[in-house]
């Protein structure tokens, strides 16, 4: 079973909508909270979860955008060898104006934190390769269907 958390800090000079329409615009079917930290309420984290149709939009984006190797990379780094697991960083700058960009580090009004979970290893890496499938030249080479990821 697949899901995914997401997470993404709303600062002082940040309103909870802009940081929610942030994190919708590259996973728009995630149930999404706001949890203040301060009894103003201007400041506090959104905070969602979604499962495998969650990430439909973000299969989409990265063949939009012509990114996959790169998230492949980045997926690949952030796997957790003691759990099936991968955590990567999305900027949140950019995914307000509904584009996608990996970060190199954690940007000055923080970034889209997320982490994709799976029951075993062999899910975690079919999901891997549904979302960043392998290419030659920057061609895909071939397309894994969505069905192919959960294990039964």
């Amino acid at each position: 079973m697949i899901e995914v958390r997401v997470s993404a800090r709303v600062n002082p000079t940040e309103t909870e909508e802009k940081v929610r329409i942030a994190v919708q615009s590259i996973f728009p079917m995630i149930d999404i909270s706001y949890n203040a930290t301060e009894d103003t309420g201007f400041y506090g984290m959104v905070e969602g979860t979604t499962d495998l149709e969650g990430l439909r939009h973000l299969h989409y984006l990265l063949r939009e955008e012509e990114i996959i190797d790169t998230a492949r990379t980045q997926f690949e780094v952030g796997i957790r060898e003691d759990e099936p697991s991968t955590s990567f960083r999305i900027s949140k700058l950019v995914a307000f104006v509904g584009r996608l960009n990996f970060p190199a580090a954690e940007e000055s009004l923080g970034s889209i934190h997320v982490t994709m979970s799976a029951s075993s290893s062999f899910e975690l890496h079919r999901l891997i390769e549904w979302l960043t499938p392998p290419t030659e030249k920057g061609k895909i080479l071939f397309e894994p269907d969505i069905e192919d990821v959960e294990s039964t």
